[in-house]
């Protein structure tokens, strides 16, 4: 089952100009709907306790994830939802895969559950939870792979973990579609990756087209250890979009990132230009085997900004959708 993540907007930021917090779940149920209405196929939201850097200051506003994908889920019709990604510092296993499945009832079969090791040492530290060394991080991603998805696919789930263990544990109703796609984020190439290969529907990956290539070709060898076929998972990355419909546009974009304090370094790696230049970079990325791309927006409360950014990229990445997503 592949992740349906070929064309992801994510909403690493709740804190919009003008948007106080009686109307900030209006404004995402409208930058929701506007990226279904446009092409996308999946919205996504962080998984985090308060902001991170470099997306804002820690005091900025965080909701919890799931709780917030299950209010957009039924205030949406086809769109995908889930987190990019869920940390497994605070995410047990057994309880994260019930809440995705209450998701996918929700939602009516659309949830994708991302997990990833965890990073932000702070927010543990902040929250009360254990921040382990990154060998042992890795084993409780592996311990959350195995036992989610037998809490998916199995009648009653019974996984021994090297930290995490389940014992004929129940998820009725099971998910909608039988099973649920399974994304891990992260580019790591001796342990993410191979996680990816053996356990995963869907990878997000970090870096320019080059990086995403090599990231590919160690994936590649991964699956075939393992006797994976790597068709059967979807392979997408991750970058910052600031997208306008003339140079003039995107440069008073890059203007207004500064005017909010965004660092220099961010602007400099965000993915800046015209529908055309855009989507000229999009193809470099399916040059090289990438299927799909998830980006944040640093204007997506501008719903014009998220429609012309599905609409320019939807015929790339999904091509069947709405004729409205298309670009003559």
């Amino acid at each position: 089952m592949r992740a349906p993540i070929q064309l992801d907007l994510h909403l690493p930021n709740f804190n919009y100009p003008g948007v106080g917090p009686e109307a900030v779940f209006e404004k995402l149920v409208e930058i929701a709907t506007t990226a279904e209405q446009a092409g996308f196929t999946s919205v996504s939201l962080m998984d985090h306790y308060h902001q991170i850097p470099p997306v804002g200051p820690p005091q900025n506003w965080m909701f919890e994830g799931n709780t917030m994908l299950a209010a957009i889920a039924a205030r949406t019709q086809s769109i995908a939802l889930g987190l990019l990604v869920g940390g497994v510092g605070y995410r047990n296993p057994a309880q994260h895969a019930k809440i995705t499945t209450t998701l996918d009832i929700i939602s009516g079969g659309r949830a994708f559950h991302g997990i990833g090791a965890g990073w932000f040492e702070a927010e543990h530290d902040a929250y009360g939870y254990a921040f382990p060394p990154i060998k042992e991080r890795f084993e409780r991603l592996e311990d959350h792979l195995r036992i989610v998805r037998a809490m998916f696919t199995e009648d009653q789930a019974t996984v021994a973990g090297t930290h995490h263990s389940v014992t004929d544990a129940y998820n009725n109703p099971k998910p909608l579609r039988g099973d649920i796609p399974i994304l891990i984020g992260g580019s790591g190439e001796r342990k993410t990756l191979r996680m990816v290969a053996q356990y995963a529907d869907g990878c997000n990956l970090f870096g320019d087209p080059e990086r995403a290539k090599h990231l590919l070709g160690v994936l590649e060898g991964h699956c075939e250890n393992v006797g994976r076929d790597s068709t059967e998972i979807t392979k997408t990355s991750m970058m910052t979009l600031a997208i306008g419909e003339t140079e003039d546009a995107v440069k008073a974009k890059l203007d207004l990132m500064r005017a909010a304090g965004f660092p220099e370094e961010r602007i400099a790696a965000t993915t800046a230009g015209t529908p055309d230049q855009v989507l000229e970079h999009a193809h470099a990325f399916r040059e090289v085997g990438i299927e799909g791309l998830t980006f944040s927006m640093p204007d997506v409360h501008d719903l014009e900004a998220v429609a012309l950014a599905g609409e320019t990229l939807a015929p790339l990445f999904n091509p069947e959708s709405h004729p409205s997503a298309r670009r003559e």
